[in-house]
């Protein structure tokens, strides 16, 4: 059955933080939850992991009315919620018998996560000797420490440089493939359309956009051509009429308002006996389609 949440609202005073959000997980995988600052992201987490109380609307996780003790969910806030003088093997344990974890159980599963994320040289060390990089990967390990069915993830990726970045999206892809709902706070774009098979937008509480991605995407023309050339070809892209966004190194990034201009230019560039390395016609970004709506 996964997570349901039906018409639900929360006030705080007298502002209306969310207002009447629906939204299903239904099966295993990665949903993203989105919106600028302010939107009730955080106020909608919060209340679907029953760390505070919904005003109205009901969440149920498997059939059942959700609280603390009903759903074993795993979180990841984007605020720092580790003890920076405390060891890290030490903390980890702490937070792993909070959740009925046996100290033996943990030391192993601390092990072998800390080897997945490459932190095991820092487990006897106090978090505050630890990079923002490292922090947020032990901050991570509380999350999935005790193998939660429900998975909450805000901001994950901050202050990760790329190569840890990819590091933690494999392991949030094994999550997965091992049956774990995952919801995704986010404002790197790219990462929501890497994972996300279905999207949540807020603004100011309320739901602007909502459904699966790739046929939201659908919905949209094509607005964008990539083309990688071996010289330069900004003059057959003048007579065609189009604008170019980005260049660099004979590759183009060229806004397009239909394709049949596009097609236009690569037959011009293909007469002129140019090679064309690379040719993709482009739809919406997601982050095209977030600043579209939010700018509403």
């Amino acid at each position: 059955m996964g997570l349901i949440l039906k018409n639900v609202c929360k006030t705080f005073g007298e502002k209306l933080a969310v207002d009447n959000i629906s939204l299903e997980l239904k099966s295993p995988g990665v949903f993203g939850l989105l919106g600028t600052n302010g939107a009730g992201k955080t106020t909608t987490i919060r209340m679907l992991l029953g760390i505070i109380k919904k005003d109205s609307g009901e969440i149920t996780w498997n059939g059942k009315i959700v609280d603390r003790k009903s759903v074993n969910f795993g979180y990841l806030p984007e605020e720092r919620g580790i003890y920076p003088k405390v060891k890290i093997m030490d903390q980890l344990l702490y937070f792993a018998e909070l959740k009925g974890m046996k100290k033996e159980d943990a030391i192993d599963k601390i092990k072998t996560i800390a080897k997945e994320l490459k932190v095991e040289e820092y487990l006897d060390v106090p978090a505050e000797r630890l990079s923002k990089g490292n922090q947020q990967k032990i901050q991570f390990m509380t999350a999935i420490i005790h193998n939660p069915e429900l998975i909450v993830l805000d901001e994950p990726f901050s202050g990760l440089d790329p190569v840890n970045t990819e590091i933690l999206k494999n392991i949030i892809i094994n999550l997965v493939k091992d049956g774990k709902y995952v919801i995704m706070s986010a404002h790197q774009m790219a990462t929501i359309e890497e994972f996300c098979t279905d999207i949540l937008i807020l603004n100011k509480g309320k739901t602007i956009l909502q459904g699966n991605l790739k046929q939201i995407k659908d919905t949209y023309k094509a607005n964008r051509l990539q083309l990688n050339v071996n010289q330069d070809i900004k003059k057959y892209i003048e007579e065609i009429g189009l604008e170019i966004e980005i260049e660099k190194n004979n590759e183009y990034l060229i806004k397009i308002e239909n394709e049949e201009k596009a097609h236009n230019l690569l037959n011009k560039i293909i007469s002129a006996n140019i090679k064309v390395n690379k040719f993709e016609i482009m739809k919406p970004t997601l982050n095209d389609i977030f600043i579209e709506k939010v700018g509403e």
